[in-house]
């Protein structure tokens, strides 16, 4: 149980900085904006929370999700991520940041073929 109210907590907490951080510095860099705009139309919210979830904390993904994330796409996966990871509150620890979304495409692309 201690687990589980410990993957909650970090749930909120990484979906409480993305909503802190993001809309403040999206409005201002015109790329990011547009990436955000035309990127996550391909992809559910709740998946884009799961896809946080797993990069910024210890969660796991679903095979659906995993689809979504596919199809969405490598670029906009890579720089999502990497716009989310720029943050100052994150940017110490960007490079496993970045590692972690790696690893999460391959294992997407991966359970993608699989299906």
């Amino acid at each position: 149980m201690a687990k589980f109210n410990s993957q909650i907590s970090m749930l909120f907490i990484v979906v409480a900085m993305v909503c802190a951080f993001v809309p403040v510095y999206s409005v201002d860099d015109n790329e990011a904006k547009s990436s955000w705009d035309t990127c996550l139309v391909k992809i559910s919210p709740k998946c884009a929370l799961d896809i946080i979830a797993v990069v910024f904390g210890n969660a796991t993904i679903t095979d659906s999700c995993c689809h979504d994330l596919v199809q969405e796409g490598k670029v906009c996966h890579d720089t999502l991520i990497k716009y989310i990871a720029d943050r100052p509150a994150l940017i110490a620890r960007e490079s496993q940041y970045l590692k972690k979304s790696d690893d999460l495409w391959a294992h997407c692309v991966t359970i993608s073929k699989s299906a």
